[in-house]
């Protein structure tokens, strides 16, 4: 039987020992699309990234067979290319301009609106001239831009000298991302509430309260399910993920909760023939849930917690669907009863020195069960300038654990991250507006 020929626009290894875990992975064929360099890093040429997609996928066409499915994890660009580059090749895919909704925060809050009222009060704001706080919000609020990935340019912010700071950084960086996002907003026929904002623009939004938590799922010929929820938590005393596990520890009646309220915008956005991740606030005392995003992927950085609690990555549903096939996800079939992913931090910047040795790793590994990692910087890197980091913090390693229960989830994390030998050369401290609010990728 002929191989299933899959591309992956910015497949890494991680992500590839992912796909492998997916059953019946001997029947695909994974195939790299554009690397996550070309992807990520520096401005986002997106019309020509296209076109060298495209000069790809027809060259395997013409020379070596079949293309049954492209898919990819990430946040924009790829999020948009998937869609635009389905649609080329006639091949299964969400709609595009269900995606934007999702994605174009601004546009996405409106919608939200519309289906339920768990929301912070937000309001757009434009970067050109002296821009100012909406009068109706109240701090502390959020700034951050209508497009942005890994909380790039995201702010929260005290007063309204934090706010001019703020705006003043991200014009400075916005267009990285906004300038293509635009193109992108140019292919579609948009509301008259949208069509005047850019994709340089601004969200405002008051600050949400509680503990962080998220819903994955998927839409399949227009059935919505939510097959996941999981817990996002922060390290003390801010709103950086600290770790995302699964399954949630919340209570029933929370979780039933946050699915309907997942399933009725996922609903009014018409999301179709996707996957989907949504991030949330939970406030314990008051028993409050508003919603703080929509993403239309999945969450690679959720893909082994599914794989050792259920059985298989989530990475099996986006690969269903880009073949027109019905998930069929597996349920509490993995090796372990909770796992997560930890996100090993350093606060201030720094010159990486050393980084921990394979056989480091690989030592850790095998003396710690169910432990999985994945350093983030290379010897010689300025902490801060690595990609796709919040504004605050750096990531050291990625680690993946999973155990019986939390009590020796939290063991294990502890003693991995107590071997890892990094060298990191303090320098000066970037910035001067604490916290950050985002950080799943």
């Amino acid at each position: 039987m002929e191989p299933t020929n899959v591309f992956v626009l910015g497949l890494d290894d991680a992500n590839l020992e992912a796909l492998r875990e997916v059953p019946r992975a001997d029947e695909y064929r994974f195939h790299p699309l554009l690397s996550i360099a070309e992807l990520q890093h520096g401005e986002i040429p997106i019309v020509e990234l296209l076109d060298k997609a495209q000069a790809q996928l027809e060259a395997f066409a013409a020379d070596e067979g079949r293309i049954d499915a492209i898919v990819g994890f990430w946040d924009f660009p790829v999020s948009s290319m998937v869609p635009i580059l389905c649609r080329r090749f006639g091949l299964p895919g969400a709609d595009l301009e269900a995606i934007v909704k999702c994605e174009h925060k601004y546009w996405s809050r409106l919608e939200q609106r519309k289906a339920i009222d768990a929301l912070p009060r937000f309001a757009v704001v434009d970067l050109e001239g002296d821009p100012k706080p909406p009068a109706d919000l109240r701090y502390p609020m959020w700034l951050k831009p209508v497009k942005g990935f890994s909380s790039e340019l995201a702010f929260q912010l005290e007063d309204d000298d934090q706010f001019a700071s703020a705006a003043a950084e991200i014009r400075e960086g916005i267009g990285r991302v906004g300038g293509p996002f635009q193109w992108v907003l140019d292919q579609l026929d948009l509301p008259p509430e949208i069509a005047d904002v850019s994709g340089t623009s601004c969200l405002a939004e008051e600050a949400l309260t509680g503990n962080q938590v998220a819903t994955e799922g998927y839409v399949h010929n227009g059935r919505i399910e939510v097959y996941g929820v999981l817990d996002s938590l922060t390290y003390p005393g801010s709103s950086v993920f600290l770790r995302h596990q699964y399954p949630s520890q919340l209570p029933a009646e929370v979780t039933q909760r946050l699915r309907e309220l997942s399933e009725r915008v996922i609903a009014q956005i018409g999301l179709d023939n996707a996957t989907f991740s949504i991030e949330f606030f939970h406030d314990p005392a008051t028993g409050d849930i508003n919603l703080l995003e929509i993403n239309p992927r999945h969450s690679q950085s959720h893909a082994m917690l599914f794989a050792d609690v259920d059985g298989a990555p989530n990475h099996q549903a986006m690969l269903n669907l880009a073949l027109g096939r019905d998930p069929q996800l597996p349920h509490r079939q993995g090796r372990y009863g909770i796992a997560a992913k930890w996100y090993h931090r350093r606060f201030s910047d720094g010159i990486v020195r050393r980084v921990p040795t394979s056989e480091e790793i690989e030592r850790i590994q095998r003396d710690i069960p169910g432990v999985a990692l994945h350093p983030v910087p290379e010897q010689g890197q300025r902490l801060s300038e690595m990609d796709a980091q919040d504004s605050y913090s750096f990531e050291l390693t990625d680690v993946v654990v999973g155990a019986r229960d939390v009590a020796e989830l939290e063991d294990r994390y502890e003693r991995a991250i107590a071997a890892l030998q990094y060298d990191i050369e303090d320098i000066e401290d970037v910035g001067d507006i604490e916290d950050t609010e985002e950080g799943n990728r």
